[in-house]
């Protein structure tokens, strides 16, 4: 059974997303501030945690950094839910490394939808390569670590950035829309948020470097990984 980790503080919300997802047969467990949210998630490797924004304790940003530079919880799908339903908070949730952002309020039905397409996304994400390093140019991304190396020079990436460079280097050659590197990268599907990749994008080619030119734009559309 798939265990969800809540960590939100208005419990009366915290009980009735433990009731919903344990209907829909996960195991559910909540924590009503950071630093513990923090310590259970550590602890326990939960599949999934669903991760208030403001918290006290220990902001869900700071939790979810936390999270994505630790190789152990790395990996962890994490929806964010909070009351700010701005496009800055949403950039800056996927930023730190969200994958799936949900605004109060909000319906069982669309949490618990939300839940199960994180879910299979992640399941299907299993990389099929044996070796964990990806070679591409002169950029060597190890998949297992979270890593990445250009020119021989470790590079610090935010997990969306890590994410968006892994994404086109699978893809090699392949041409991809704005709209599309939101979908499969950020999980998101506002199409008015297209700005996000293209910030993103040139953040990504400065901290690459030279090597970071082997990701192209195609004028019009979007981009494309080409050494």
């Amino acid at each position: 059974m798939k265990r969800v980790l809540i960590v939100e503080d208005e419990k009366d919300l915290a009980e009735l997303l433990v009731f919903n997802l344990e209907k829909e047969g996960y195991v559910a467990t909540c924590v009503h501030d950071g630093m513990r949210g923090l310590e259970r998630a550590r602890a326990e490797l939960p599949d999934l945690v669903l991760l208030d924004l403001m918290l006290p304790g220990l902001l869900g940003t700071e939790i979810c950094k936390a999270l994505r530079k630790d190789p152990k919880t790395a990996s962890i799908p994490i929806i964010m839910i909070t009351a700010k339903g701005d496009e800055i908070d949403r950039v800056v949730g996927f930023e730190v490394g969200a994958d799936d952002y949900i605004v109060k309020p909000f319906s069982m039905r669309e949490m618990t939808l939300r839940v199960k397409a994180v879910m299979r996304r992640f399941e299907g994400a299993a990389p099929t390569a044996i070796s964990p390093l990806f070679t591409i140019g002169d950029i060597v991304i190890d998949t297992q670590r979270h890593t990445v190396e250009s020119a021989g020079l470790e590079i610090d990436l935010t997990s969306t950035e890590f994410k968006l460079l892994l994404f086109l280097a699978e893809k090699k050659g392949c041409v991809y829309s704005r709209e599309k590197l939101l979908q499969n990268v950020w999980s998101y599907n506002n199409a008015g948020d297209t700005r996000t990749v293209d910030t993103h994008v040139t953040r990504l080619r400065s901290k690459l470097g030279t090597p970071g030119d082997i990701i192209k734009t195609v004028r019009g559309f979007g981009y494309k990984i080409e050494e």
